[in-house]
């Protein structure tokens, strides 16, 4: 193993070993009435997980999709005759803080189990001025490479990612949310079979993702994910999410086809409105209770 591996493989352990110490202290302890309950409307945004925490016992069912570039014109329907990348996913509150998820992306048909912690929570009387959580994950491409020479298939350690994310996020009055994710995303083995661009194995990226609310239920959203050691395209996107009672829809343009966090750092990227992909999200929550 490199030098480089050791450090990625390193620091993933510790920060999951963080959050897991952080779980153990935390895990009966509900929300306060003076915490926002919302600076974010779901827990992913765009394609970026967000500091909106689910409540204990509530299941978070997530399916996100993202299609070909709108260039192909109105004969491939702009982009949707070429296939979607999918993402299925649920996620569940093991307390007001904790939560624990399972992914699956049709891309390179990665699995994917991840955790969030809500460190801190923006309070209404400003006395917590912003919101802290953290995210760590760990992801196997189950893809089929059985087409290759022997000698070129991935061996199981050559399928892992990992990924880590630091949440920071503030509601401005009303209207004006803002977040700021340092995001870290490992490849055990970037081999060239992969749908990634990069051949590097560990990416670091800035998440930037911003809220306006519009109207009570829908709000225009952004994102802008620079990479920080790589020299891949930056992720651009906008938005439009729309509440409607437990579920929200998340319509979108985006330059990657991308829709998990190592993906997103390591994926190609297009330029901004001449390769812009058509994403859709919907999000919808299950309380599950005592009675269920």
């Amino acid at each position: 193993m490199t030098i480089l591996a050791k450090i990625g493989v390193s620091a993933v352990s510790v920060m999951l070993s963080v959050f897991c110490a952080f779980s153990q202290d935390i895990s009966a302890q509900d929300s306060t009435p003076s915490e926002l309950s919302e600076i974010f409307q779901a827990p992913r945004h765009i394609n970026q997980l967000t500091v909106h925490p689910l409540t204990k016992k509530t299941l978070h069912f997530a399916l996100m999709h993202t299609f070909g570039t709108l260039d192909g014109g109105i004969e491939n329907l702009f982009g949707l005759d070429n296939g979607a990348n999918i993402v299925i996913g649920f996620e569940y509150g093991l307390s007001d803080r904790i939560s624990l998820g399972l992914t699956r992306t049709s891309q390179d048909k990665v699995y994917q189990l991840f955790g969030r912690y809500h460190l801190l929570r923006q309070t209404e009387d400003g006395q917590v001025p912003f919101s802290l959580s953290f995210a760590g994950g760990i992801g196997v491409i189950s893809g089929d490479y059985t087409y290759l020479p022997a000698d070129e298939q991935p061996v199981f350690s050559d399928r892992l990612v990992y990924f880590a994310q630091l949440m920071l996020a503030k509601k401005f009055g009303e209207k004006i949310s803002v977040g700021v994710n340092p995001i870290f995303s490992y490849f055990s083995n970037a081999l060239p079979v992969y749908q990634i661009e990069g051949t590097q194995n560990l990416y670091l990226a800035l998440g930037l993702n911003g809220k306006w609310q519009v109207t009570k239920n829908s709000s225009l959203t952004l994102q802008w994910i620079p990479n920080l050691n790589s020299d891949i395209k930056n992720n651009f996107g906008v938005g439009w999410d729309i509440k409607a009672g437990q579920h929200v829809f998340q319509m979108y343009f985006v330059t990657s086809s991308a829709l998990n966090e190592p993906y997103l750092l390591a994926g190609s990227n297009g330029v901004p409105g001449e390769e812009f992909r058509l994403g859709f999200n919907v999000n919808r929550l299950f309380f599950l209770g005592n009675d269920w």
